[in-house]
């Protein structure tokens, strides 16, 4: 399996309002629950007012669309790093999963996913 190294740093945050938003760059991640809102995107175009912010964070996407029937493809990469003692913070999209770590443990996490079988670029 392939995984694509994204070339921006990037943050999950918090805001307040989704105005805060700018809703045209890639990529953005938005949740919005009765308890908040939760945005990843670039670290360059977090908005200035957040509530909560944690910086540092690269990320892996998933090459090519999953099937929703296919099983254990998330759970196996996040096995892999665990095993490294690296913490992941995973996004799904209709289409495919990413893999958010934190910027210090991100070569070691290429240097596992490619000994577990996993070609990333």
């Amino acid at each position: 399996m392939n995984l694509v190294t994204l070339p921006q740093e990037l943050s999950v945050y918090q805001v307040a309002d989704l105005k805060e938003i700018d809703f045209t760059q890639q990529p953005l991640f938005i949740s919005v629950t009765e308890e908040e809102i939760s945005v990843v995107s670039a670290t360059a175009n977090v908005p200035t007012n957040t509530i909560n912010r944690e910086d540092s964070w690269k990320a892996f996407k998933i090459e090519g669309v999953l099937d929703f029937s296919l099983v254990g493809i998330l759970a196996k990469i996040a096995a892999l790093l665990a095993e490294k003692e690296i913490s992941i913070f995973a996004v799904s999209t209709y289409n495919t999963d990413y893999v958010l770590i934190k910027t210090d443990k991100f070569d070691a996490a290429i240097t596992a996913l490619r000994e577990g079988g996993y070609t990333v670029a």
